[in-house]
């Protein structure tokens, strides 16, 4: 077979890509994002999954010399796509149709040439249909990123995955939206809107209509059940004369959005045994400026009360921390002082004697929240609920992750309140009458589309109806996100946190209960969203998801394009976390989709998770996940479309530890060793920075750090086997290019050594085997050492470009930091480096008193500094007064100072480099930081430096010289 080369082979606009997945990720109000349907855990940016399906379908345009016969005309080229790509990532363009016809288009005209290519090849009629991409399947679809940006980008899109939670997800994404892409709603309101106003209803908007009606339908019927959980508060004389500040609103009635509840134990102390003192976190509940607000407990004959007071306390470390009392002495009595350890809550927990005390009552005023103190009417209306039915499957013993069956909290029942419980089991029990009404109205006005037919074996109206009880399943599903007492609340916001903030079920001692029938937590406001979101869907094509475990055969009849995002090693247990949302889907849909939810819980023994507690120990968890894993990938490399390369997303954690083969990571080794194992040649790894927005460093922690994109190709069989010594000496010769070809992307630090396992593994995948000096074969976590060894070399081998001042500064600095040493330590350095310790006070880096000899911190260097009048300026220097500048004035001054400094400003750019490896190698994070943000920052600087006449400064080369 013939291939080319893919774009995503060769290069990518890296900077452009990781900008706008921060920018996703960091704003979490995007309209219409495919999040606001369902939580998921570690979701893909949609726009960097838009970017590498394209790149990965698209040929460089070194692939084709006829076209394009120069190198220069072949780059001209790629900066050609490359704006289309920086184009299709801004999220704003995700709608432009126009848009994404041409990237559409793009993908074609590559297909179309590869196919006239292979058009000899004997499955040619199979593989090479000129006038049918080959289809696209994510076999670990999770949360449906990557299969709904192959939707938009053309594709025929499938996504299997165990878990049927995410098969409902990608259900909802890619496989309904476009079977009823250009119907009209069925609700009333909208059919006689249709008769009046002859409204077209274009993509799904018909579907999202009927979305908003029925969420809206449902809430009424709710409403009729458990109303008067949920009454309002009507604001007394009484209550005024109480708390003054509530007279604008006397003998209004008030809607009450959340009620702020606090676990109580029995106190510890003798005298006080009879009363439940409160395990508060805080007693703040507005830290807003101006604003504040916060509950005072108040003792009395009985026991206590609580009461609201405004404006800033008196000791506002004593509000903040609640009945807190440090780690060992958890809480402290409110009644007496005496200590509440931990091992007295968590057996008063699980002998069920904790309780809940409402703390304080959050009601909307006008355009503004209007806190209230506790009233015996509001917490009695909760508590005496009694729930017809709640989940009884146990919570997960994971310990990691899973902290409140240590406190009693043992069953997903146990997470909600009775009202809680009550409202959710209302909602999801009205799935099967919504059903009915919406086929009866179908019927009545028209059944959208009457051979569609969903996975379930639905069709027409019923199949219409199963879609609308799918998406208010996934609505009551986010109502329990938010509407659980493991939700706490949020006093610089004030607003309410939902359970999964973090990828655990954590314990919560102060939490907040809010109303699914009004307010912005409620089903209407969770519809509203869901509809938003459906609307924003592109809705063409077909879709399909359906549950399937990936180390099994592939259930596609055509070789796919494959683009995954596996689950990493032991970082997140998607499927324990499921559970809590399975438990309510399956009392929703379980009479919808049976196949889906034929088992109490989420499966989960053959879930590709590396779970000690699950798998006897870490050895044996290790083993499963590494024969799982290469299962997986021999599926993958077996069944994947010959013309394209396989792209797997990864996320891993930090080096875990420190041993003679250097920084090593279970999780990142073993599953490198499963993609070698499968089959596969690593082509290319590219660092996408998709965890968050704003990522810390991390050095020293097991914080994730970034997604490494494999770009994999299927092993050739003829490949030869090598020694160690010809892999390292192949390494020696290849990886300093890659480097500098890093380099000059100007790839983040941070990311450096992530980004040079693609061409040292490339190298290492191009041999059948390496072999050691006794002839055993060479596993990946040695290969991985060896390349960061090489690596190592080529950033110090680096160190030859800068003058003998900065060698110094970075030598000093990996023995030191910016610590004090010896006088004569530094002298006898400096004579190596070809200067001296007088020279080095001279170029102004260093201080050099009573002697010890210490590099000066950033802060500290000389404020007028002026490259211009330097008459012994380094690249150390350069370095640090660019930090100084962008960290003390933003890029709009280190631009200032990169045009005076013109093409010396890159000696720094290069420096920085091998200091962030010196500090990520140190554990110094806080400086690691700032060498990462200034390359980081590099691009925008450079564009603003650019702004700003050019300055000519003296021959550096030459100042290097003057001692």
């Amino acid at each position: 077979m013939k291939y080319k080369k893919k774009l995503i082979e060769v290069a990518l606009p890296l900077e452009a890509i990781n900008a706008a997945s921060a920018s996703e990720k960091g704003n979490p109000f995007l309209r219409g994002h495919p999040r606001n349907l369902h939580q998921w855990w570690a979701r893909r940016p949609q726009v960097a999954a838009r970017a590498v399906i394209f790149a990965q379908m698209v040929d460089d345009p070194s692939g084709h010399p006829d076209i394009f016969r120069t190198e220069k005309a072949q780059e001209k080229e790629r900066q050609r796509l490359f704006a289309l790509i920086e184009s299709m990532v801004q999220w704003e363009n995700s709608s432009d149709e126009a848009l994404m016809e041409n990237v559409r288009n793009e993908i074609l005209q590559s297909w179309r040439y590869t196919c006239a290519e292979n058009s000899d090849h004997p499955r040619a009629k199979i593989l090479f249909d000129r006038f049918k991409l080959p289809p696209f399947h994510d076999p670990f679809a999770g949360g449906g990123a990557l299969p709904l940006e192959g939707q938009r980008l053309g594709f025929e899109s499938f996504a299997s995955d165990l878990n049927p939670v995410a098969v409902l997800i990608n259900k909802a994404l890619i496989e309904v939206p476009p079977k009823f892409s250009g119907c009209s709603p069925v609700n009333p309101d909208s059919v006689d809107l249709k008769n009046k106003m002859d409204t077209v209803w274009s993509g799904a908007h018909g579907l999202a209509d009927d979305v908003r009606y029925y969420g809206k339908w449902m809430c009424d019927e709710a409403t009729k059940i458990v109303g008067h959980l949920y009454p309002k508060i009507t604001v007394t004389p009484d209550l005024c004369d109480k708390q003054p500040s509530l007279l604008k609103y006397k003998n209004q009635t008030l809607t009450i959005s959340t009620c702020l509840w606090v676990r109580t134990v029995k106190s510890p102390n003798p005298a006080f045994l009879d009363i439940d003192v409160p395990l508060a976190s805080t007693f703040l509940i507005s830290g807003k400026v101006g604003k504040e607000a916060y509950v005072q407990p108040l003792i009395c004959n009985k026991g206590y009360k609580f009461s609201i007071k405004f404006g800033k306390p008196d000791d506002i470390n004593t509000v903040k921390l609640g009945t807190t009392a440090g780690k060992r002495a958890a809480f402290k009595c409110l009644m007496s002082g005496v200590p509440i350890p931990y091992d007295y809550v968590r057996s008063e927990g699980k002998a069920g004697r904790m309780g809940i005390k409402l703390m304080a009552i959050v009601a909307e005023g006008d355009r503004e929240r209007v806190y209230l103190p506790p009233i015996a009417e509001i917490e009695e209306a909760a508590l005496t609920s009694r729930p017809a039915w709640s989940p009884e499957e146990l919570i997960s013993t994971n310990p990691r992750d899973f902290r409140s069956a240590n406190y009693g909290l043992a069953t997903f029942g146990d997470l909600f309140t009775n009202r809680q419980l009550e409202g959710l089991t209302v909602f999801a029990d009205l799935i099967p009458k919504l059903r009915d009404r919406v086929k009866n109205d179908a019927k009545a006005n028209g059944v959208p589309v009457d051979a569609v037919t969903l996975e379930n074996g639905g069709s027409g109206a019923d199949a219409y109806a199963d879609a609308i009880a799918l998406y208010m399943a996934l609505a009551i599903d986010k109502l329990a996100d938010y509407n659980n007492s493991i939700c706490t609340w949020n006093p610089t916001n004030q607003n309410v946190g939902h359970l999964f903030s973090k990828q655990a079920i954590p314990m919560a001692w102060d939490f907040c209960e809010t109303s699914p029938i009004y307010g912005g937590l409620s089903i209407v406001a969770f519809s509203e969203g869901i509809a938003k979101t459906i609307e924003a869907l592109p809705a063409i094509g077909t879709g399909y998801a359906f549950q399937h475990d990936c180390a099994m055969q592939s259930p596609l009849d055509r070789m796919p394009v494959y683009s995954t995002d596996p689950p990493y090693y032991d970082n997140i247990g998607y499927a324990d976390l499921s559970d809590f949302f399975y438990v309510w889907l399956r009392r929703s849909l379980k009479s919808v989709f049976p196949g889906l939810f034929s088992t109490l819980v989420v499966p989960k023994s053959e879930e590709l998770v590396a779970t000690p507690y699950r798998h006897g120990g870490k050895e044996n968890a290790e083993k499963f996940f590494l024969e799982g894993m290469t299962d997986a990938m021999h599926r993958l490399s077996e069944s994947a479309h010959p013309a394209f390369p396989v792209t797997i997303y990864y996320a891993f954690k930090q080096g875990e530890s420190d041993g003679e083969d250097g920084t090593t990571n279970t999780g990142w080794d073993t599953f490198l060793a499963a993609v070698i194992r499968a089959g596969f040649s690593i082509s290319g790894t590219w660092p996408l920075r998709t965890e968050r927005g704003a990522r810390a460093v991390g050095i020293g922690t097991n914080a994730l750090a970034s997604s490494i994109l494999l770009v994999c190709r299927k092993k050739s069989e003829n490949s030869p086997a090598a020694t160690r010594g010809e892999f390292v000496a192949a390494l020696k010769a290849e990886l300093p290019a890659a480097l500098r070809h890093l380099q000059a992307g100007n790839i983040a630090p941070v990311d450096l050594a992530q980004a040079a396992i693609g061409p040292g593994m490339a190298v290492y995948t191009r041999y059948s085997r390496v072999l050691d000096a006794e002839g055993k074969e060479l596993p990946v976590r040695v290969a991985l050492s060896l390349i960061n060894q090489v690596l190592d070399e080529a950033l110090a081998e680096q160190e030859g470009d800068f003058d003998g001042d900065s060698r110094w500064a970075v030598t000093w600095f990996e023995q030191n930091g910016f610590a004090e040493g010896d006088y004569g330590s530094a002298e006898q350095l400096s004579v190596s480096r070809n200067t001296s310790v007088e020279g080095l006070v001279s170029a102004g880096i260093i201080s050099s008193k009573a002697g010890k000899v210490r590099l000066l911190r950033p802060v500290e260097l000389n404020k007028n500094w002026d490259p211009l009048s330097d008459k012994r300026i380094t690249a150390w220097e350069i370095v640090h007064q660019l930090i100084k500048s962008l960290e003390s004035g933003g890029e709009k001054d280190a631009a200032l100072l990169v045009s005076k400094l013109g093409a010396y400003a890159e000696i720094a750019r290069e420096l920085c480099y091998r200091l962030y490896t010196v500090c990520e190698r140190k554990k110094r994070a806080v400086e690691a930081m700032s060498y990462n943000g200034l390359v980081q920052s590099w691009p925008e600087i450079n564009r603003l430096a650019r702004g700003v006449a050019p300055i000519n400064i003296p021959k550096i080369n030459d100042l290097f010289d003057q001692e």
